[in-house]
């Protein structure tokens, strides 16, 4: 897999027109200037904690004694269940709210909805693949966060641009793609198993 394939893999799993709606209704009760201030101060903790299991993803799975194809089979399997909720989104959402004025730390903006355990298996398999392109990788992920921390800054922009219609759309067409990483990832467990 190349930079670019892995950064596009990325920012298909964190889903930031998916997670606009959830990131929106969360902060609309906080003063706009210190909107920004708290979306920026999540994205950057949600990073930090991408880049962490990135390079300790290698640590942990050696010492887990887990074998290269059944992360490959696993990680595929994570991001097929992640793909089917993205085209077949469940009734309702996420309900995440907060009480008026109260600002999200951590939870539920950096992690789960930025960071969360699909994007955290990703970067620990892609780590555990090919642990000489720590760079690559780097750089895949950088991409996929600066493009979705745009969408995120930028929401009501997009929302106005999109509409909802268009932002239901857009994530399932997203979760098609997904949804054909992972059978793919799938094969290839299973073809190097095999071999």
């Amino acid at each position: 897999m190349d930079t670019i394939s892995a950064a596009v893999m990325l920012f298909l799993i964190m889903d930031p027109m998916g997670n606009l709606p959830i990131f929106t209704s969360l902060l609309k009760h906080i003063d706009k200037k210190r909107r920004r201030l708290v979306l920026i101060r999540e994205l950057v903790i949600a990073l930090v904690v991408m880049f962490l299991f990135l390079f300790a993803g290698e640590q942990i799975l050696t010492f887990l004694g887990l074998d290269k194809e059944a992360v490959s089979i696993s990680g595929a399997i994570i991001l097929f269940l992640i793909s089917l909720k993205m085209i077949f989104p469940p009734e309702g959402g996420l309900g995440a709210s907060l009480g008026a004025g109260e600002e999200p730390l951590i939870v539920p903006l950096a992690i789960p909805m930025m960071a969360g355990p699909s994007i955290i298996a990703t970067l620990i398999l892609l780590a555990h693949q090919d642990p000489h392109r720590m760079a690559d990788w780097s750089l895949a992920l950088i991409g996929a966060w600066l493009a979705s921390a745009v969408i995120l800054m930028f929401s009501e922009v997009f929302q106005r641009i999109v509409g909802d219609k268009g932002l239901k759309a857009v994530e399932r067409l997203m979760g098609m793609l997904l949804l054909m990483i992972a059978v793919q990832m799938f094969l290839n467990g299973i073809e190097s198993y095999l071999s």
